[in-house]
């Protein structure tokens, strides 16, 4: 007998956060995201293309490399038997999304200021592409758990959120399509051909992130802390570039009761917590987000009967 729609994409979901906390993301230049990377990295040299044909290949190579990244997904989800599938699928999804070693980044950079600020600041440079060079202990901290916020949008929110909705082929596209934000989203002479993946990345996120800052403020609401969060939020979600990320990292600032700083760039939050007293409570705050998507998401396939998740099985 085959399992309801709903169960099987409900099972994949839990199982999935399972592999995770169990195995993380091993460090192999054959993962699939690095593979992406690698392909991303191929066509993604604007020397190779002429100014006027940057933007064009922006465009065409989105959608290449968004179809290529989906098809095994597309194929395991549509042709797999359900026995199979089930196999298969939490650690097809497990590859879209990064839980446990989203939280070991920034543990890393704690654990290498104890060996010193330098340590430190190798370290994050690892995390973020600012320059970390004269960055003091608490700045380094700031830019760990700064990209511990915002990527708890782009990481895990968001590949979840796109699979609740259109299965292993939703998820997948997410982490094609965020990956080469990452890799061709800046200002500089990437400007042309990641216009495109960038913009991509902000339509495809905008309704993760604010799902993210949602739930992160019912969480501070649990902790007493909910009307600083909503606060911080609502005077600096702006002040960080982009309108996705800034209103994360805000609220996380605000219900924690310290702030993130860019030296320059921005400030979040006012609060008087030091980010060594305050990161347990961040990567805390960042887990409970993560189970309660994952109730909401499972609530929400099994509500619609599978419905929703119609991509997949």
């Amino acid at each position: 007998m085959v399992p309801p729609a709903a169960a099987l994409a409900v099972t994949v979901l839990f199982l999935s956060l399972c592999v995770d906390r169990i195995i993380g993301d091993p460090h192999s230049r054959f993962h699939p995201v690095a593979l992406l990377g690698r392909f991303i990295g191929w066509w993604g040299r604007p020397s190779h293309y002429s100014p006027k044909f940057q933007r064009f290949t922006g465009v065409v190579m989105w959608l290449v490399t968004v179809a290529l990244f989906i098809l095994p997904f597309f194929l395991v989800s549509r042709f797999a038997p359900w026995y199979l599938y089930i196999l298969l699928a939490p650690f097809l999804l497990k590859i879209c999304f990064a839980w446990r070693s989203l939280e070991e980044h920034a543990l890393s950079v704690a654990h290498a200021l104890s060996a010193g600020v330098e340590e430190g600041r190798q370290k994050v440079q690892m995390m973020v592409s600012r320059d970390t060079a004269q960055l003091d202990k608490e700045h380094i901290l700031s830019a760990a758990f700064e990209s511990l916020s915002e990527n708890l949008t782009d990481s895990i929110v968001a590949p979840l959120f796109w699979y609740t909705v259109f299965g292993l082929t939703g998820a997948a596209g997410y982490r094609a399509s965020n990956t080469m934000d990452a890799m061709l989203g800046y200002r500089d002479e990437r400007a042309k051909i990641g216009w495109f993946p960038a913009r991509m990345d902000d339509v495809l996120t905008y309704i993760p992130a604010r799902i993210s800052a949602a739930l992160l403020l019912l969480w501070f609401a649990t902790q007493g802390t909910f009307a600083a969060a909503y606060q911080v939020m609502r005077k600096d979600g702006h002040k960080r570039p982009g309108f996705n990320g800034g209103i994360v990292m805000a609220a996380m600032a605000g219900g924690c009761s310290t702030r993130f700083e860019k030296p320059g760039v921005y400030t979040l939050g006012n609060g008087p917590r030091p980010l060594e007293e305050a990161g347990p409570d961040i990567i805390r705050a960042a887990r409970a987000v993560t189970l309660m998507l994952a109730i909401l998401a499972g609530t929400a396939l099994i509500l619609l009967g599978g419905w929703i998740n119609y991509i997949g099985i």
